[in-house]
């Protein structure tokens, strides 16, 4: 018998059975068609997903509150005394000057431990007087007030301020009444004023900052606009080199001198050998005291004069925060104020607070230690 191999196919009849080597890869084959079905479907629908998908806003800005930026505070200050004062309506306070007695039976005085300003020179005689000047400061006794001499108006004409007085030399008169001051005399404002009881004339006459008030309120004078002294913050310095000042201006009752006062970096006031002292307030303390050199002579008015040059320019040292410094003072006019300049031209501020100036002749001077 015969027997033939039938003939290789690619393909197996319906019905018959698989090799094993086919049934195999057969599994092999729907495993991998599957996964294929499925990374196909899971690729279109991620097609699908992203096509579709709207695309996400950027998230809103975070709201930033921005700072308000803060008003820088405004400072004013007093052009008087150069300290800081409430508000601008300040700065134009009306100006009050008071002349006051220095002879022995006039102290102690009243009112001279709160001045802004003070001036200090011979009135006759040897005899020192001082213009006093208030803006701010209101004491509640002044005295006792006395008469004027020209170079006190000229050195007061250059705050725009109100010129307190008893009478005065005749050509101290002529010139505060001509019209171009704020004269308040006495004599033509005696109510504003009285008389003490525990003084004798003519050192008995007072006045007070209310009665001053009413009195330039009553002829308008309200508010004065001037220039003042140059000023500074005051620090002590850590090297002071005048501690103690020696004033000589006519005789031993009116010469005076200054202690430097460390602890409230002031200068304590001596007069006649004695602390000077403000009747109702005690030891006056400036905190600068300067020393101007300035001829003087003695003139023939209605009687023997004084006379001072306040207008023009001359040595004076200005003692501040325990120093001494040697400047020069220029006055150009009768309503320019002092100015002070080093060696080199330059403005010397001073330190703010109470400012004593004294004015020595020729014949007087100032040493210090």
């Amino acid at each position: 018998m015969i027997f033939k191999r039938k003939p290789k196919t690619d393909y197996v009849e319906f019905g018959q059975k698989q090799p094993h080597w086919f049934r195999r890869h057969k599994k092999l084959a729907i495993i991998l068609g599957f996964v294929s079905v499925l990374l196909i479907a899971g690729g279109t629908v991620t097609a699908l997903y992203v096509v579709n998908k709207k695309p996400t806003p950027p998230p809103a800005p975070a709201n930033v509150v921005k700072p308000v930026p803060q008003p820088v505070p405004v400072k004013y200050f007093s052009p008087l005394t150069g300290l800081q004062v409430a508000d601008q309506a300040a700065t134009t306070q009306a100006v009050t000057a008071v002349m006051i007695e220095n002879s022995p039976i006039a102290r102690p005085q009243s009112g001279l431990k709160e001045a802004g300003v003070v001036f200090e020179a011979i009135a006759e005689g040897g005899i020192t007087r001082f213009a006093v000047l208030y803006q701010q400061e209101k004491p509640a006794l002044i005295g006792p007030v006395r008469s004027v001499r020209t170079y006190y108006v000229d050195w007061i004409a250059a705050f725009n301020a109100s010129i307190a007085h008893v009478g005065g030399s005749l050509a101290a008169l002529n010139e505060v009444r001509n019209g171009s001051y704020r004269d308040i005399d006495q004599f033509f404002n005696g109510s504003y004023y009285y008389r003490s009881t525990d003084r004798y004339a003519p050192h008995n006459v007072y006045t007070t900052s209310q009665k001053l008030d009413a009195l330039n309120a009553s002829k308008g004078y309200t508010t004065s606009t001037f220039t003042g002294f140059t000023r500074k913050d005051s620090v002590a310095s850590k090297t002071p080199n005048a501690t103690q000042i020696s004033v000589t201006i006519s005789s031993a009752p009116y010469n005076s001198s200054y202690t430097y006062n460390s602890a409230t970096n002031t200068y304590d006031r001596s007069v006649g050998g004695a602390p000077h002292l403000d009747r109702e307030k005690g030891q006056i303390s400036p905190r600068v005291v300067v020393v101007m050199t300035i001829p003087e002579r003695t003139v023939f008015e209605d009687g023997n004069r004084e006379q001072i040059d306040a207008i023009g320019s001359g040595k004076a040292v200005i003692f501040q925060d325990g120093t001494a410094q040697e400047v020069t003072w220029t006055k150009k006019s009768k309503t320019e104020q002092i100015a002070f300049t080093d060696a080199s031209g330059n403005d010397v501020p001073l330190a703010r607070g109470q400012t004593w100036l004294t004015s020595v002749p020729l014949t007087g001077g100032v040493s210090w230690q």
